[in-house]
């Protein structure tokens, strides 16, 4: 005899029962709707997948399309599965071997379908942020390569001083104020040899200020174009394309900048001020003047190597500046840069796992529930679960059993079988009548 069902045990089945209600009703559109996201993330995975081939041909579009739908079919299947299987085991290991699968089938989706899906949502806007960050990379390098253009230029007025310095001196020893000795000498011709030499050099450097400023007029010309393009309705791969032709003038502009740039020039100059120093004949009347002329150059190559190394110094100090970043343009796919520039595009990539893996939500809401289903029926009896549309069933079920058996009974026998021989020692059974107990012995 059972045992009576206790009032708990009465509420834990009725609240089964009733969740099993509303899941049946659930199951009704479930399906459905898995199968409206696994078409959805199909479509945006065609649109990731066609951003990705180049041509435009019948071949790329039906590779697309096979790809799309391998992905849709993928997706209703796996989850699908999870779906029935997930939430039906009751042992712990057979749960931990599912999530697992669930944990590498979400993996395999992410890689074949989410990062397509955040292509077709935030593509356009990735190749944008690749340009506009590439205009930004070439404006420092432009920038940087004009400033150290403009401090060589600087080095103009380093090479005028000293210019001035000898011209002085020059006119000193033209004077007689240097060497005692008044005109134009060996000392003075020494003086102004390297006067003359220094004001070529500054020449040559005041010659290249017009060069360096059209240049980077230039520059910022491109740049403005540059910037233009990243924010230019239509289509991003024309303005790609574009924008690879200007970054690419842009790229000699800033290679002619560096090109400009005087200071090695000035450090070669610098070394041979000092070095090549062609001493003319001491041209003193007495042996006194000579002396005293020999002594004055001797002074003024100290002085022509302190201003050389002066000279030298100033030039190393601008070629020792941090030269600008190597800068070229890469074209990238919308798919490429969207992982390039992931962190500038959270929700879309959100948005694209989403879609993916929104069914696992579904599966663990799934498994709660059933888990709270088997909570509540498994202590009660069998027999108690029952409720009184399937108790009616099952009688009737019963019922319609026990009038087969009786049909099959009361067939007449086959003439074949009232002319079989019976054994001699057995005697046929009366059967009984219906309804009647067995016969007693």
């Amino acid at each position: 005899m059972s045992r009576k069902m206790s009032r708990s045990e009465a509420r834990g089945l009725a609240y089964s029962k009733e969740l099993e209600g509303h899941l049946g009703a659930l199951d009704s559109f479930t399906p459905t709707a898995l199968g409206v996201l696994a078409t959805a993330s199909g479509i945006y995975t065609y649109l990731g997948v066609s951003s990705l081939l180049d041509n435009n041909g019948a071949m790329t579009f039906f590779a697309a399309v096979a790809y799309s739908i391998a992905v849709s079919v993928g997706i209703f299947v796996f989850w699908s599965f999870l779906m029935r299987l997930l939430p039906a085991v009751r042992t712990a290991s057979a749960r931990i071997g599912l999530l697992l699968s669930m944990g590498l089938g979400s993996l395999a989706i992410v890689a074949m379908s989410s990062w397509l899906n955040a292509a077709a949502l935030a593509g356009a806007a990735a190749v944008e942020q690749h340009l506009a960050k590439t205009v930004q990379d070439y404006q420092g390098s432009l920038e940087r390569s004009y400033q150290i253009a403009t401090a060589g230029q600087g080095l103009e007025r380093d090479v005028a001083r000293v210019r001035q310095s000898f011209t002085d001196l020059s006119e000193q020893e033209a004077t007689g104020n240097l060497s005692g000795l008044a005109g134009r000498g060996a000392v003075f011709r020494v003086l102004n040899q390297k006067a003359d030499e220094l004001s070529g050099l500054e020449a040559q450097i005041a010659s290249q200020t017009p060069l360096v400023e059209e240049r980077f007029a230039q520059g910022n010309v491109i740049l403005s174009r540059m910037r233009a393009l990243t924010v230019e309705t239509g289509p991003v791969e024309a303005r790609s394309v574009e924008f690879s032709e200007e970054a690419v003038r842009l790229a000699g502009i800033i290679t002619e900048l560096r090109q400009l740039s005087v200071a090695p020039l000035v450090q070669r100059a610098a070394q041979d001020l000092s070095q090549s120093v062609v001493l003319p004949q001491l041209d003193g009347r007495t042996e006194e003047d000579r002396i005293g002329q020999a002594s004055t150059l001797e002074s003024v190559l100290g002085v022509l190597g302190q201003r050389a190394e002066t000279l030298r110094l100033a030039a190393e100090g601008v070629m020792g500046m941090t030269p600008p970043a190597e800068v070229a343009y890469t074209p990238v796919s919308a798919a490429d840069a969207v992982i390039l520039y992931a962190e500038n595009f959270v929700p879309s990539w959100a948005g694209a796992i989403a879609i993916d893996l929104l069914p696992a939500v579904l599966v663990l809401i799934l498994m709660v529930v059933q888990a709270a289903i088997r909570a509540g029926r498994d202590p009660v009896d069998l027999g108690d679960r029952l409720t009184m549309a399937e108790l009616r069933a099952a009688l009737v079920a019963a019922r319609d059993v026990e009038n087969a058996m009786d049909e099959r009974d009361e067939e007449p026998e086959t003439e074949d079988e009232e002319d079989e021989p019976r054994p001699e020692n057995v005697e046929p059974l009366e059967k009984p009548a219906k309804g009647s107990g067995p016969r007693s012995v």
